[in-house]
């Protein structure tokens, strides 16, 4: 539906966002060991083969599928002048008809954190899925006390929606997540929240 997995690609000033390629796993697996306590408090718990290659490998034909198929855009976040895995991005659980909806997922290196990489790489994706995708609406989640994760989708449109209770399994338990969504055709005022 996307085309080839291998021609997708969305460039940023400082970033290209491409599918994971099996000659990631190195870079994949470093950056998330690396990352581990960083991501934990914000993540479902990982299992005991998560930075295996067997499970990266995986992952990588999941990937190739789901864009083939239409139901997900994942996208790694390659640094331009180096060629450096900065973290990664997923539009998944794309809904056509009516819909017309995406739920965006995301996680970047500790080392990368705070220097608007991921704002950089969601307004792109956000620009993809309206113009390209010809989506409507793009939802995101995370927790309450995510300040970070809530100030980046903030920053790049998108507006709190509510709660939902008991809405993902992180660190092990199941938790309540603040809901946003960026809309094509925003018409919604600010919305603050405390």
């Amino acid at each position: 539906m996307f085309g080839r997995a291998t021609r997708l690609r969305i460039e940023t000033a400082r970033m290209s966002l491409r599918p994971p390629q099996h000659g990631d796993y190195h870079a994949w697996s470093a950056l998330r060991a690396e990352s581990r306590d960083f991501l934990t408090p914000w993540e479902p718990s990982w299992a005991a083969d998560h930075l295996s290659r067997k499970n990266f490998t995986n992952r990588v034909y999941w990937s190739s599928r789901a864009i083939a198929q239409g139901s997900a855009l994942p996208l790694f976040l390659v640094r331009r002048d180096d060629g450096g895995l900065l973290g990664a991005l997923t539009l998944d659980n794309i809904r056509r008809g009516p819909a017309q909806a995406a739920t965006a997922g995301y996680w970047i290196g500790a080392p990368f954190a705070r220097h608007g990489y991921m704002r950089e790489a969601l307004e792109a994706v956000v620009h993809y899925a309206f113009t390209t995708l010809d989506l409507s609406r793009i939802e995101a989640g995370c927790l309450p006390e995510n300040t970070a994760s809530r100030g980046v989708l903030e920053k790049v449109g998108f507006k709190y929606e509510g709660v939902a209770q008991s809405y993902l399994q992180i660190n092990g338990r199941w938790r309540n997540h603040v809901l946003y969504a960026n809309l094509r055709a925003d018409r919604r005022g600010r919305t603050d929240v405390g």
